[in-house]
């Protein structure tokens, strides 16, 4: 039996974890906008070995641009002109089924598959803020449990319309003048609740079959999506026990649906300042943190927390009556609350401890700490990887991959090549079985 394998993706957030990233000496201030940037991002990253990079996505602006860069380029035309600078590293994109249609998504990240020779990936979202609502004709936000029900049908159309050719549909025969067997091709005939989807697809079969699907929701609801229909997670969990209990309750769910309870991946999101030495790493901690203003802060945390911003005094704890927001924001919401309330911080401490993010665990120290949390969480179980996100871009990557994943490497936990050239070879996932060829069979 071969030896478990750790994960490692990158998440681009633009110029890097920190809000104030973009102001760091050696930074530019327009990587957000430069496709060259998440070129160089990616190429590092090969150079690592990762799985695959990752871009979040949101359709509209719901932060202080004054301050900070916001995330802005569309995710799968980013990531197909990233699969053209790169030959094995995957390509997950950021796709909402609240503001999208099927047939849309099935064909953009099919063509994704299609033009990486199979390195594309899925991450479903629901879009929960009020923005992204407003630019799309809503004056709020659809209701947590409908977006929900409409995402899980969502997903079962966009895999159907994939396997709605068979592997064996084009043909391609000069000879005979037989371009596609329309017998191997077929309508989904999908009419459901939210969806009237006839199909079939105008794309053959994906080369992985389906591109890699991947979820985040921490609420019941996300949860529930994912072990239907996710084979990748990314998870927000601040604690080592809380990520155990996450990864144990997702892969019994996952069961129910009748899949084996270790086809889901747990990849936790994880933020990196690193250091020659702890007093260094913790230097640059300090020195990114002076450079965030305590009124953004404050309010970024308002909104993960959805109180009003008058109720947060910052040399008091969060109030008690702080609730599970009703309508979205649930992942962050349990990570941030978590962590105030597990090591007792006051709304100023609870700030400092984000570091400006909205509820990632934050490791600051050494390369050999850095490998040695890492390891502790993968071997466990609580983790069978991680979705990275360093404090900087592209110099805290460039420190992960040439200081922290040599450590790796020499314990036996990462690849020292790339085995495979899909993003499934990279993920050690299957590629799903067509439906129709079984009914052939």
């Amino acid at each position: 039996m071969s030896r478990r394998q750790l994960h490692l993706n990158i998440n681009i957030l633009h110029s890097g974890f920190s809000p104030a990233a973009w102001r760091m000496e050696g930074s530019d201030p327009r990587a957000s906008f430069d496709i060259n940037h998440y070129i160089k991002v990616a190429d590092i990253a090969e150079r690592g070995t990762f799985d695959a990079v990752f871009l979040a996505d949101q359709a509209a602006i719901s932060d202080r641009i004054d301050f900070r860069p916001l995330t802005s380029l569309e995710p799968t035309i980013v990531l197909a002109i990233v699969a053209a600078s790169t030959e094995r590293i995957g390509l997950i994109g950021t796709a909402s089924t609240t503001y999208n249609e099927p047939y849309n998504i099935a064909r953009r990240f099919a063509t994704l598959d299609h033009a990486s020779g199979g390195r594309a990936g899925w991450n479903i979202v629901t879009s929960a803020d009020l923005a992204q609502s407003r630019n799309f004709g809503l004056e709020k936000p659809v209701a947590h449990a409908s977006r929900y029900e409409r995402a899980g049908e969502f997903a079962a159309v966009v895999k159907a319309l994939w396997d709605s050719w068979e592997d064996e549909a084009f043909v391609g025969d000069v000879a005979t003048g037989r371009f596609v067997d329309p017998g191997r091709v077929h309508p989904i005939a999908h009419s459901g609740k939210h969806f009237s989807v006839h199909g079939p697809h105008n794309i053959p079969r994906p080369p992985q079959g389906h591109p890699v699907l991947v979820q985040a929701g921490g609420s019941d609801d996300g949860r529930e999506l994912a072990a239907e229909h996710a084979e990748a997670v990314f998870s927000a969990s601040q604690s080592f026990e809380e990520s155990l209990d996450y990864a144990k309750d997702l892969r019994r769910r996952a069961a129910r649906y009748g899949r084996p309870e270790n086809s889901i991946l747990v990849l936790a999101g994880l933020a990196t300042i690193i250091g020659s030495t702890e007093a260094e790493a913790r230097h640059r901690q300090e020195e990114l943190r002076d450079l965030i203003p305590l009124e953004y802060s404050l309010a970024r945390l308002a909104g993960v927390l959805q109180v009003d911003q008058k109720k947060l005094e910052l040399d008091k704890p969060l109030p008690e009556d702080i609730s599970l927001p009703a309508d979205g924001g649930h992942t962050f919401f349990h990570a941030t609350l978590a962590l105030a309330r597990r090591q007792g911080l006051t709304v100023r401490g609870l700030i400092r401890a984000l570091n400006g993010g909205t509820g990632h665990r934050t490791i600051v120290g050494t390369p050999a700490a850095i490998a040695d949390d890492i390891e502790i969480w993968f071997t466990a179980g609580a983790a069978d990887g991680f979705n990275l996100m360093p404090d900087v871009l592209p110099h805290g990557l460039e420190v992960f991959v040439d200081e922290v994943v040599p450590i790796l490497r020499r314990r036996g936990l990462f690849r020292h090549e790339y085995a495979g050239r899909t993003l499934r070879d990279h993920l050690g996932l299957t590629r799903p079985h067509n439906p129709y060829a079984s009914a052939a069979e």
